[in-house]
């Protein structure tokens, strides 16, 4: 990996086409860095590919970059690209899915409401500082959509025609055994992923203790709806993110 800076930066990005930095970025490479006029970094922006600048005028505080060639043209996102939807939990396990969700691909991640949520609020700005610094740091060249707090219902609602929602059920159909016994279990998630060609997938990861009986037949009721398993074992809920993401980049992704 390069030892150069890497920033995301909003600005449009051409050849010769000077931009200031704002206070934060231009602290981080003036002072934290200790970089100074001519010193490499390499920003993108989501739009315009990456690109070689260097640290051009500097004013106090303040600095402004100058592109000087592009590295890398920026990729079409995949039309397939995962979106994430996801019961918030704990703060940090939270942190932690956000982030890699960044790094494993997703397009959107949005944190939604089931009625066993136990974290009914999320930060927004923290969500998008997780998301930014991931990408830098992670080499991608765009940045997911960031979705507020909604209950699952309506994030249900926004998914494009044609999604497939895809979500973890761990539970059986015996109400009386231990995790629902071992009738009526979900198919393994790489099964399921296979059947499905090329159509655009949401990922749905429930709550600690799993979704309600009540929310687990509306889900399996739905014709735009597969359940899959994950395995023998109760992943936590940030756990089974990653692997539920995992497989897909590695069957469905960039990871073949």
């Amino acid at each position: 990996m390069s030892s150069t800076p890497r920033l995301f930066v909003t600005q449009d990005l051409a050849e010769g086409a000077a931009f200031p930095l704002d206070d934060a970025q231009s602290n981080y490479l003036l002072r934290v860095l200790r970089l100074g006029t001519g010193a490499p970094v390499r920003v993108f922006n989501g739009r315009d590919g990456e690109w070689d600048v260097r640290i051009g005028n500097v004013q106090g505080k303040r600095a402004s970059l100058e592109p000087v060639s592009r590295v890398r043209p920026q990729p079409d996102v995949p039309a397939s690209a995962p979106i994430l939807l996801f019961a918030p939990v704990k703060k940090a396990e939270t942190d932690f899915i956000v982030e890699k969700a960044t790094e494993l691909g997703a397009a959107q991640i949005c944190p939604v409401l089931t009625e066993r949520t136990q974290t009914r609020t999320v930060r927004l700005d923290r969500f998008h500082k997780i998301v930014l610094e991931a990408a830098e740091q992670t080499e991608r060249l765009d940045l997911p959509e960031v979705k507020d707090l909604q209950p699952l219902a309506a994030a249900l609602d926004a998914l494009a025609a044609g999604t497939v929602l895809i979500f973890c059920d761990e539970r059986g159909d015996d109400a009386d055994a231990p995790w629902g016994g071992e009738t009526g279990r979900a198919g393994p998630i790489a099964d399921v992923l296979a059947g499905l060609g090329e159509a655009p997938v949401a990922i749905l990861i429930g709550p600690e203790g799993g979704f309600t009986p009540e929310e687990r037949d509306w889900l399996r009721g739905r014709e735009d709806a597969a359940a899959v398993s994950l395995g023998p074992r109760i992943l936590r809920a940030e756990t089974a993110a990653v692997a539920a993401l995992s497989v897909w980049q590695a069957l469905k992704g960039d990871w073949r």
